[in-house]
């Protein structure tokens, strides 16, 4: 099925894997791929809701606001309110309404068109706002945030009870601006940093030769160009005869699925299967590779971390389970739902949950993550001296 890029509108319902939140001006964006939903047909998983809303309870607490509430409200206000209710009582923190303004911010940022601090954040079910990763070469990377640091404050305000649109309200700012954040890291170091708002452009692919003739290619993210890039370090792979290749999806929070499904086709022949998605124990779609797979049999080491989330453990799962991949590092982040992007008239957008996804071994990672053949962990002190302990491990492993 061809995938849709982000800015396609009207009724199309499109299918987002990667769903965590690049904050770059503070604008949270869902990662994952959108593909069309509109021949595709599911059975409600809340089959048991009515076919409307009874509002006559919700008109009683307007009025009671209207006549009672000193202060300023508007009727866009108290609508938009409402939508994000909606999308808020499913307790589902992938479920998230945006008005017009908020999904333009979305599909800005899903096309990397970013300016701000550049980092991916997700909100957990306890509603703790969690960095996924830094993106490479961004203010928040230079200032030390780190995969897994929980943002506790925004210039000295607590995000706790905060939505995660609210967060990124307080966050967003214009290049050059200050934001102060404090973080909790490991869940015992309260830690704080001013970050300086930038420009972010960050290309999706980069690619040399190491030593001893060893391809590196490292993905950011799975974006728009990310197929055409990566294509041309394989080919280029090919050409010098490299004798392995290592795929660096560290601190990746993910992107498109057409994307993960062409980067596992690189290694994989065609029909292998990368991923099914599944809605309880019904499969309704299945993703294989469509071939290609230049780098075929050319040991491949995947570099993951726990800023590695949804679209990169797609490919580091499907390249692992089909025998076509070693994996070193630190266990993935754990992003294993589906959500479906659905675009109103008005510009607004609901992403919603419709499946969850599951590697080739059957295995749904959703909160578990992908754990490493090889565990290596990267400290403290072996960044500040700036040594790649988990690169050096590919390394050594690719030259046995």
């Amino acid at each position: 099925m061809r995938r849709l890029k982000s800015h396609v509108w009207l009724s199309r319902a499109l299918t987002l894997v990667l769903v965590v939140v690049i904050f770059a001006a503070g604008v949270g964006t869902g990662n994952g791929r959108l593909s069309v939903l509109l021949h595709r047909s599911y059975v409600p998983a809340s089959g048991d809701l009515p076919s409307n809303l009874d509002y006559s309870s919700v008109n009683t607490v307007y009025q009671s606001l209207k006549d009672n509430y000193n202060g300023k409200l508007t009727a866009d206000q108290l609508t938009d309110g409402l939508k994000h209710g909606i999308a808020e009582a499913t307790k589902d923190p992938y479920t998230v309404y945006f008005t017009s303004k908020e999904a333009k911010d979305f599909n800005s940022e899903l096309n990397q068109s970013l300016s701000g601090i550049g980092a991916q954040l997700e909100q957990e079910a306890d509603k703790s706002i969690v960095v996924v990763s830094p993106l490479a070469g961004s203010p928040a990377e230079a200032a030390g945030l780190k995969a897994l640091d929980i943002v506790s404050q925004v210039d000295g305000k607590s995000t706790a009870g905060l939505s995660l649109n609210e967060v990124i309200k307080q966050i967003r700012g214009k290049k050059g601006t200050a934001v102060k954040l404090q973080v909790v890291r490991d869940k015992a170091n309260l830690m704080e940093f001013t970050i300086i708002r930038d420009d972010i452009k960050v290309p999706s692919v980069t690619s040399k030769i190491l030593d001893n003739n060893i391809g590196y290619m490292q993905i950011s993210s799975f974006s728009d160009n990310t197929t055409l890039l990566a294509q041309q370090a394989a080919d280029k792979f090919v050409s010098a005869h490299v004798k392995g290749v290592i795929l660096d999806l560290r601190d990746d929070g993910g992107g498109y699925l057409d994307a993960a499904v062409s980067v596992s086709s690189l290694w994989l022949p065609k029909d292998q299967l990368i991923m099914q998605e599944k809605r309880g124990n019904v499969v309704t779609n299945t993703y294989q590779a469509a071939g290609g797979n230049e780098l075929h049999n050319i040991p491949t080491v995947v570099l993951v971390n726990g800023g590695s989330a949804s679209a990169s453990e797609i490919t580091t799962g499907a390249l692992h389970d089909n025998n076509a991949a070693y994996v070193v590092g630190e266990k993935s982040y754990g992003k294993g739902v589906v959500q479906s992007l659905i675009n109103f008239k008005d510009g607004s957008q609901l992403k919603v949950t419709i499946a969850s996804w599951y590697r080739p071994d059957g295995e749904n990672i959703n909160h578990k993550g992908i754990n490493p053949d090889k565990t290596i962990k990267q400290s403290e002190a072996d960044t500040a001296n700036k040594v790649d302990t988990q690169l050096e491990a590919a390394k050594a492993y690719l030259a046995k």
